[in-house]
């Protein structure tokens, strides 16, 4: 099981790059970054949580979704060429409000 320990927020000119079918691919701005552990490995690494709440391992991502990698573009050159600005119910920062939640230890 993978979860979020800590997030700090993007600087502006991330995206995350997904596939979303062969040939094709969209990327969603990175809104946060996010420290992750996977318990049943004992490991931790950092991911992009992009601006509709997927991040590389995560369960509910889209289905048929396949990350492809992270890329930046400083904001004064624009944005990549398949770009995307659509979104699901978030908090408001683009990060789905249960993963804004602290982690619960016991």
């Amino acid at each position: 099981m993978r979860r979020i320990i800590e997030i700090v927020p993007a600087r502006p000119g991330w995206y995350a790059r997904w596939c979303t079918a062969p040939g094709t691919t969209c990327s969603y701005p990175v809104t946060v970054w996010a420290l992750v552990e996977d318990t049943d490995e004992v490991s931790r690494e950092v991911v992009g949580v992009d601006s509709v709440g997927q991040w590389p391992g995560a369960d509910d991502n889209e289905a048929g979704v396949d990350f492809v990698r992270y890329l930046f573009h400083a904001p004064d050159e624009g944005q990549p060429a398949d770009a995307f600005h659509a979104g699901r119910s978030t908090s408001g920062s683009g990060v789905p409000q249960a993963l804004l939640e602290p982690a619960i230890t016991t």
